[in-house]
């Protein structure tokens, strides 16, 4: 079967983001064509700025060089533009006039520098500050003249300026606000970020229009409102971007101040879809790079066929390095009267912090010259989160446990483990430490290569080094220590459970003898997760320490804000029959239970029940436990299929039920769930499972890590298999592994986040007798669990009797 076409007009960072995101799912869905107007492959135009200032040059900021786009498959098109789009025959003309089909079309045409429609902007010498060749112009022109005037004193405008200067250009900024930055800092940070440019030697002209330029053959001047008049041999204009959507326009494609998308990055054509600086989302334009880069994950799931991921806008935040000093801001940061505000200033010690409250909830932060707290801030702000608790030390920073007070102690060690630090790549500051401790990583390069942190726009590249320091050790801060399992030891979990193998304990005694536990019964957070590591680990041979599990594992029922416990039977792949249905509805009126309801995992929970008639409920029923109250497979949830649905691909209930009845009786770290979808409309809702499993015509999809519980997550694409024997296999191998490595209590996306979807791909799919070997482990174990409602081993029948009838 032919390949489709997808075709990309566009080689910046947030299209070659998203063929990076599709190669990922599925490097075998496309043949791919990027069509870029500039003669080399894609680089991280957010570093032109330090390519002025000479602190790197154009090789230096390359993302992916030619070599990459052969290596995918990818057929690059360069130094050509795209001319033209024929909706109909579904072409695109190029300038050279070759034409290039496409079945799906990507737009990714950026945006361009809004020029002053003055009179001499035509002039040579006016230039933006957009691209590689804008960037080139102004070095050459540095090396010539003396005299540049930038307009625009936004974030852009004044690192030309900085650059300029750098290069031994006298330069003046032209700005229209009443201060520096003034969309990013409120007026006081703006006031500080003035004197501190007028001290790098910039001129400054606030509050002004530049009403002309000046020459002939060449700019000479630059007349403002005022009628003051600048020396000027070069004029960069840096007053705002525009959307380049000309293209899409001509096409016939609906554009309003950029390309209109919907949630899906579609655009008024169902063949053609949009991305990055070009398009009007909800009435919004980003210019910064974290918003692309979701868009681009979004876009990439959609073109994938996974088709599960929306893109409902980006709450953003600006983490700035101009002319050496740090500037961060997030949110509502201006305040205003129906605002509580705290506000430290230190205008002598360069250092500004305010922070806007409403309702008790942080909802903007502005930072000058010191931004440590930066990423904790927007993680509170994003969050929504009540701080009025801390409020009094909000200020101060985040503390770990265990640390407040510590003289010394990095604002780096302080930050919480799912605190981002690089909101251009969205990477948080677990993933480094991870990549730092698990690849030995040494230097900043290092970081940026294999986690992305700081290779965006750069701003987080300190924050980056700090980290970097407190993990790995230094002179004044010592490398951390790994949290223990719970203060009745020293030992983490992967101690613990290397001793359980190594040893061979298999007793909780055993167990706290062998590592000396502080203290020698345990505690209610180190006992069930001592258990689980155990049984676990030794199937079959370590015993099951009934009290050493969860009240609801102990009960076999789920218990109630009332006291009272719910039921829920297994019904396989949420299957049931009249039979028992008729065996529910009797126990229900038998025992006088007071609520029946289907669950969202498509089961019958009885809610209500009497703990002392539990044994004799789950006798009457006769159906195995439903394990609704476990830390285990709770339900594999199904759509019918092909068996009834018209467009269902695949047998998915038949594989739900088989893969329910392969996994039932399986405890875990963690509640489990899996679904299966009959096709790609996904009525099972895979995509938020720890396994979900769809079908498509050619077999199935498996996806892990799902979650929908307090915050939802979506599963990652694991592998396409052809079989539902693959599907078993693969699956399993998948949850053995979590069963085997998690950490007691860890769901399977905090264990994908925390050991990397790599490590998990190499061990269930590169290492083929691996992944037979792990199947084999998790089927071996589950043979030898009993039914807890019908086994009475490790069944305290005297619990039951203790509870009020």
């Amino acid at each position: 079967m032919r390949k489709q076409r997808l075709v990309l007009i566009g080689n910046g960072v947030a299209g070659v983001r998203t063929l990076e995101e599709i190669l990922r799912h599925d490097a075998q869905r496309y043949d791919m064509t990027v069509i870029g107007d500039e003669p080399c492959g894609n680089y991280n135009r957010i570093q032109l700025s330090p390519v002025l200032a000479g602190e790197q040059t154009l090789s230096d900021i390359i993302l992916n060089p030619e070599s990459w786009y052969e290596k995918n498959g990818i057929r690059l098109i360069k130094g050509v533009a795209a001319t033209g789009i024929d909706r109909v025959q579904r072409v695109v003309t190029l300038a050279n006039g070759e034409a290039v089909g496409y079945d799906k079309l990507i737009v990714a045409t950026g945006s361009r520098p809004f020029m002053l429609p003055i009179p001499g902007a035509q002039l040579p010498g006016v230039l933006g500050f957009r691209d590689i060749k804008d960037t080139t112009a102004m070095i050459e022109a540095a090396a010539q003249y003396k005299h540049a005037v930038v307009i625009g004193g936004g974030l852009l405008g004044l690192e030309a300026a900085h650059g300029l200067k750098l290069r031994g250009m006298e330069v003046s900024v032209v700005h229209l606000g009443e201060w520096l930055l003034n969309r990013q800092l409120d007026q006081q940070a703006g006031r500080m970020l003035e004197h501190a440019m007028r001290d790098h030697g910039l001129q400054l002209y606030l509050g002004q229009t530049a009403s002309r330029l000046l020459g002939d053959q060449r700019v000479t001047g630059v007349e403002l409102g005022d009628g003051t008049v600048l020396k000027a041999d070069l004029v960069v204009m840096a007053a705002g971007i525009v959307p380049n959507d000309a293209l899409a326009r001509a096409a016939g494609l609906k554009a309003t101040q950029g390309i209109v998308v919907d949630d899906t990055l579609k655009t008024s054509d169902p063949f053609i879809y949009a991305l990055g600086e070009c398009v009007n989302h909800r009435g919004t334009s980003y210019g910064l790079v974290a918003p692309l880069f979701e868009m681009g994950k979004v876009l990439a799931n959609q073109l994938a066929g996974c088709g599960k991921q929306r893109y409902t806008g980006t709450t953003t935040s600006t983490k700035l390095k101009v002319t050496g000093i740090d500037l961060f801001s997030a949110g509502d940061f201006m305040g205003g009267e129906s605002y509580d505000e705290i506000v430290v200033s230190d205008p002598k010690g360069g250092i500004y912090k305010k922070l806007v409250l409403k309702d008790d909830v942080l909802v903007g932060a502005c930072l000058y010259g010191d931004t440590g707290e930066g990423a904790w801030y927007y993680q509170l702000l994003r969050e929504g989160r009540n701080v009025a608790d801390m409020r009094r030390d909000l200020l101060s920073g985040p503390r770990e446990l265990g640390d407040v007070g510590t003289a010394g102690a990095s604002r780096a060690a302080a930050l919480p483990m799912d605190a981002e630090v690089c909101g251009c790549n969205g990477v948080s500051k677990g993933t480094i430490v991870k990549a730092i401790t698990e690849h030995g990583l040494f230097t900043v390069e290092e970081v940026k290569k294999h986690t992305r942190a700081g290779a965006s726009c750069g701003s987080c590249t300190g924050l980056v080094e700090q980290i970097l320091m407190s993990t790995v050790g230094s002179s004044f801060q010592a490398a951390p220590k790994q949290k223990p399992l719970c203060d009745c030891t020293t030992h983490t979990h992967e101690d613990v459970r290397e001793a359980i193998r190594n040893r061979h304990l298999t007793s909780l005694p055993a167990v706290m003898k062998a590592l000396q536990w502080r203290t020698p019964d345990g505690c209610p957070t180190c006992r069930p997760a001592l258990n689980y590591y155990l049984i676990s680990s030794w199937p079959g041979e370590a015993k099951d320490d009934a009290q050493a599990r969860l009240v609801n594992e102990r009960m076999h029922a789920n218990i109630q804000k009332d006291s009272t416990f719910s039921v829920i039977p297994r019904m396989w792949g949420g299957v049931t029959s009249p039979a028992e249905l008729r065996r529910i509805a009797d126990v229900a009126e038998k025992y006088e239970v007071r609520m029946v309801k289907v669950t969202g995992g498509q089961r019958l929970d009885l809610l209500g029940v009497k703990g002392s008639d539990l044994p004799a409920i789950w006798k009457d029923l006769d159906m195995p436990s439903g394990m609704g109250y476990s830390k285990g497979l709770r339900t594999v949830k199904t759509c019918v299929g092909k068996q009834f649905c018209r467009f269902g691909t695949q047998d998915s209930t038949g594989m739900g039920i088989e893969l329910e009845k392969a996994l039932d009786r399986m405890w875990a770290p963690h509640k489990v769930k899996l679904a299966v979808s009959g096709c790609p409309r996904n009525c099972a809702e895979a995509g938020i499972k720890d396994v979900g499993i769809i079908a498509v015509d050619s077999g199935w999809e498996l996806y892990i890590g799902g979650n929908g519980g307090i915050k939802t997550e979506v599963a990652e694409f694991l592998v396409k298999v052809k079989t539902a024997t693959e599907v078993m296999e693969y699956s399993g191998a998948f949850l053995q592994l979590y069963r085997e490595q998690a950490h007691y209590l860890e769901r399977t996306v905090h264990f994908m986040q925390r050991v990397g979807l790599d490590y998990i791909k190499q061990r269930v799919l590169e290492d083929e007798a691996g992944r037979k070997a792990l199947w084999a482990r998790l089927q071996q174990s589950l043979a030898l669990e009993p039914d807890p409602w019908r086994a009475r081993d490790g069944v305290d029948a005297n619990q039951f009797a203790a509870l009020p009838a």
